[in-house]
């Protein structure tokens, strides 16, 4: 039986664990950094420690509203189980002041007996206001590793491909089952790539998965061109591919960049038709990864056509070969081409991350600090990058 909490609106205050925060940058209205230079910037709020209401909390996924309201969303891990099948539960705290204060945490999604589900991405549909979190359910006992092939909605068997959405800002949710549309009878486990996807300029929402074919991982885009009333999966990428995220090229292209079992770089491929299909991946050896997740935006998806802010890329990953440490905000200029900027956020234990725009140059980062002991939300500007292209 699947139990829906009500909503919890009170905003909390949240101690800072480190800012160094500019006079303008706690006004309601900061300047325009186009029009006034703007001081550095970097603020890191806790919004769930290990053993504080669960034994562990993990998977950060993040997406901002259009009247900036940001939400945030995450397993509740409630045994010592490492991933599905497992007790996770789905969560979900809001901001109305970039991240500096959140509401308690909401509970979307808590099956009973065990019965878990985890793994959550957002994705926002811009023109109806629409908010969807993908994420996986296992029915009792089944996770990505012994899920069998089939894709009927009513399999005990297999790993189930759902989501819930909110036409309320995150308030309030429903849940739908969408796998016998995105999932091909002969592949074996599938989750949706946590964090954030995305939607092309003309509309389409696209989300990434991972699947197991029998003989590897290969990623997938799904996608939707009637705001979410029909999903389909394109051609799969791969082998040899993992959780992998999606951008919007200048140009209309779909770049797509994935963590790989093997490291210690990302793949990357290129599609033509907005996720349909795909080249050949290809390793970028500027973008060091020990195979973990990470997050991938356009800088300034508004940026007019033929400036330097239109090809300008962030990529958030731990920036290391075979240790997830080192948490860096990654920038090109050249949609991905080259990666000349490279920032820590975090030089100590870190693991997933996402990321998303928040206007005014400023930026919000969800990622999982220590050794999964805490999921964390980090604002910085472009000030403080301190170079640009």
């Amino acid at each position: 039986m699947r139990k829906h909490a009500s909503p919890v609106v009170m905003a909390v205050g949240l101690a800072v664990t480190a800012a160094l925060v500019s006079p303008a940058a706690a006004d309601d209205a900061p300047p325009d950094p186009h029009t006034t230079a703007a001081e550095p910037i970097i603020e890191r709020v806790d919004l769930a420690s290990a053993g504080d209401g669960a034994h562990t909390w993990r998977i950060p996924a993040l997406e901002v509203l259009e009247d900036g309201t940001l939400v945030a969303a995450y397993d509740r891990r409630n045994d010592n189980a490492s991933d599905l099948p497992g007790d996770l539960d789905l969560m979900v705290r809001r901001s109305h002041d970039k991240g500096r204060t959140w509401t308690e945490p909401q509970v979307v999604l808590d099956y009973d007996d065990g019965v878990g589900a985890g793994d959550p991405s957002l994705l926002l549909d811009r023109e109806t206001g629409r908010l969807f979190m993908f994420h996986a359910h296992g029915p009792d006992g089944v996770g990505f590793f012994n899920s069998a092939d089939g894709n009927s909605n009513d399999s005990q068997d297999i790993l189930h491909t759902d989501y819930s959405y909110s036409d309320d800002g995150g308030q309030t949710w429903k849940t739908r089952r969408i796998t016998e549309d995105v999932k091909d009878p002969s592949w074996f486990g599938i989750f949706a790539s946590s964090g954030t996807g995305i939607q092309l300029s003309d509309g389409r929402l696209v989300q990434q998965y991972a699947y197991d074919s029998g003989d590897g991982i290969y990623a997938v885009s799904v996608y939707s061109d009637d705001h979410g009333e029909t999903w389909q999966a394109g051609e799969p990428v791969g082998p040899g591919m993992d959780e992998n995220k999606t951008v919007e090229l200048a140009d209309g292209r779909v770049m797509l960049n994935s963590r790989t079992p093997e490291g210690p770089y990302r793949l990357i491929a290129y599609s033509e038709d907005g996720g349909e299909t795909y080249g050949d991946p290809v390793p970028d050896h500027e973008l060091i990864d020990p195979t973990n997740n990470a997050g991938l935006i356009r800088y300034d998806a508004d940026a007019e056509e033929g400036t330097d802010r239109a090809h300008k890329l962030l990529f958030t990953n731990t920036r290391h070969e075979s240790s997830r440490e080192n948490l860096t905000v990654n920038m090109s200029c050249d949609d991905g081409e080259t990666w000349p900027v490279a920032r820590a956020i975090d030089r100590g234990a870190a693991a997933y991350s996402t990321i998303v725009p928040l206007g005014n140059d400023e930026f919000g980062v969800l990622y999982e600090r220590g050794d999964v002991e805490h999921i964390t939300f980090l604002r910085f500007n472009s000030a403080w990058l301190e170079e640009d292209c």
